[in-house]
């Protein structure tokens, strides 16, 4: 017999990164499927403003403006929580698009700090509170960019290699604990502002990634994905998941219309 479906009443869910995209998107998701969900993101205006809406909507919604980069926030966040079901590490990005030969060393460091070591920061000081609920799930969101690279994204795609093996390595150590890790990696994702801020800002190069793509995946289809995996019965782990649009077959093979 199989174990029954995860029931969400009560049940609480840390999303990082909520402040737009993926993590907004996932945010609202998983307050549909019944979560109390704690919304955090540096832009502490955007994350109230979702909070909200959230609560209007009959949801139970937090917001709490993070750094997750700042380990000293971190810590002082995790006390918060004596139990805890479900966090979703969504914060990271990218910046430039530059050939090893010129890319930003700087530019480097802050794609590492945010999607790598922020994952570390937040997943280490909440892993307590996931065992302690014993039934915890942490979810990392990667990227195809973290299984394959490409010209122009190796400070990313080093990022996010970086971040798999992070969730990869979790899984074996913890191996025997009442917490799960997935891994969801997403290929081409059109959402307000990844493109928009990889560019600094230039719309032109920012509309390029997308051009001609019928159908990017969206920030919905990203959230409906993470939170199918964290609602399957408890004794089930998506290890990894790997999601593109039909339109896309790897990161450098992209059909595009004329």
């Amino acid at each position: 017999m199989s174990t029954p479906a995860r029931a969400t009443s009560s049940r609480t869910a840390v999303v990082t990164g909520a402040s737009s995209g993926i993590g907004a998107a996932t945010a609202r998701r998983l307050a549909a499927s019944g979560y109390r969900v704690v919304l955090t993101a540096r832009r502490a205006d955007r994350i109230a403003e979702l909070a909200a809406q959230l609560g209007d909507a009959g949801h139970e919604a937090e917001a709490y403006g993070l750094d997750v980069t700042d380990r000293a926030a971190v810590d002082a966040f995790a006390e918060r929580f004596e139990a805890l079901d479900v966090l979703v590490n969504n914060a990271g990005g990218a910046l430039g698009a530059d050939p090893v030969a010129s890319g930003n060393p700087e530019e480097w460091r802050q794609m590492y700090e945010t999607n790598v070591l922020g994952t570390l920061h937040v997943t280490q000081a909440l892993l307590p509170a996931l065992t302690a609920s014993g039934d915890g799930t942490v979810v990392v969101l990667s990227s195809t960019a973290g299984h394959a690279t490409y010209e122009g994204g190796a400070g990313y795609v080093a990022a996010k290699h970086a971040q798999h093996v992070l969730a990869e390595t979790l899984r074996l150590e913890i191996v025997g604990e009442p917490v799960r890790v997935i891994e969801i990696a997403p290929g081409m994702v059109r959402t307000e502002e990844f493109a928009l801020t990889r560019f600094h800002g230039d719309e032109e190069k920012a509309a390029k990634v997308y051009a001609g793509v019928a159908e990017p995946l969206t920030a919905d289809d990203v959230a409906d994905t993470i939170a199918w995996t964290v609602t399957r019965p408890s004794h089930v782990n998506v290890d990894l998941l790997v999601v593109r649009p039909r339109a896309q077959a790897s990161n450098t093979k992209v059909h595009r219309e004329p």
